[in-house]
């Protein structure tokens, strides 16, 4: 029997080969690591439907930081537990906030950390919802100043990058405006462009205590069976100035990915979030798969896809194992 005179099995026959022709590596420096950041001193407190992640005080999220910068990993991106809740969620932009205390102990004992701040309300109000209520409706252009307001906050206090994952028509420009009259030229925006109402929130809605009261998210929220609207909010972002457009959730938009990857020319964030994570983390602790492999090949396939940066609650597991 005559075989071809290229047989791909050559080239897979030894790790050593198989690494020096790989088309798709991960480093450290892909990921973005998310924190959640909480009032007192000490606390440690793991989330129930995420083991390995916890909502930390900002003494304990300081030592958390030292760590993560030690595996490599460069940036974390910071979501705030206030101690209050109102409507118009006020903690979120005061500067005494929990986030803006949390950015300036981080940049002063870990000034070589990326420090990006999630710009939203969802967590500071007190019916869970991403912007101003009136009616029963989330109200978006009244909305936006508070936005805007949260993030030149976020900048005064130090932060490297605003990340607004609200999903209101216009908050790119509101934000690039605000931060460029308070003298913020160089604070990014990584824009949550294409954010989908997901199942796969569930944990994090545990974590940053932001589960609505009432609704859901699904009025600003993008409908899941829609890929052609995602170019369309990426281009509007882009338009407004956003440096970094993000996809949210990552696996299951794959295909949202890479059609974003290969229109568009800025820089591709892919958040692989809390039910990704806790799907696999659960699926090990059971037996049912290798929690190792199925996170590196997760991990693989988001930059595979086309994302530059992967927000990702895996980042030290999979930096730990990098470096090994």
């Amino acid at each position: 029997m005559r075989y071809p005179a290229y047989r791909p099995r050559r080239m897979r026959a030894n790790e050593l080969v198989r690494r020096m022709i790989r088309e798709t590596t991960l480093s450290p420096d892909d990921f973005v690591y998310p924190l959640f950041v909480t009032h007192g001193k000490g606390v440690k407190k793991e989330i129930g439907a995420m083991p390995g992640n916890y909502q930390q005080s900002i003494d304990t999220i300081v030592k958390d930081c030292s760590e993560i910068a030690g595996l490599g990993i460069p940036a974390v991106l910071l979501f705030g537990i206030p101690e209050h809740k109102d409507e118009i969620g006020s903690e979120a932009y005061a500067d005494d906030g929990i986030v803006q205390r949390a950015v300036r102990a981080i940049k002063d004992k870990t000034p070589g950390l990326l420090v990006i701040t999630d710009v939203c309300l969802c967590e500071y109000t007190s019916h869970g919802h991403c912007g101003v209520i009136k009616h029963g409706a989330v109200q978006n252009d009244e909305t936006l100043e508070l936005l805007a307001k949260e993030a030149v906050s976020h900048a005064k206090a130090g932060a490297d990058m605003v990340a607004p994952s609200d999903m209101m028509d216009g908050r790119v420009t509101a934000i690039r405006n605000a931060l460029d009259g308070e003298g913020f030229h160089d604070v990014p925006i990584m824009s949550y462009a294409a954010k989908y109402a997901s199942s796969f929130y569930g944990p994090f809605r545990e974590a940053a205590e932001s589960t609505p009261q009432f609704g859901d998210r699904r009025s600003y929220q993008m409908d899941p069976p829609n890929s052609r609207e995602a170019l369309r909010e990426v281009a509007l972002d882009i338009e407004e100035g956003a440096d970094i457009v993000m996809v949210k959730p990552a696996l299951p938009y794959l295909d949202i990915i890479y059609r974003i990857k290969e229109k568009f020319s800025l820089p591709v964030a892919a958040y692989n979030v809390s039910g990704e994570f806790s799907m696999i983390k659960a699926a090990s602790q059971l037996g049912w798969l290798d929690g190792e492999r199925a996170m590196m090949e997760s991990l693989v396939s988001i930059k595979r896809a086309g994302a530059d940066v992967i927000l990702t609650y895996f980042a030290k597991d999979a930096a730990r194992l990098l470096q090994s």
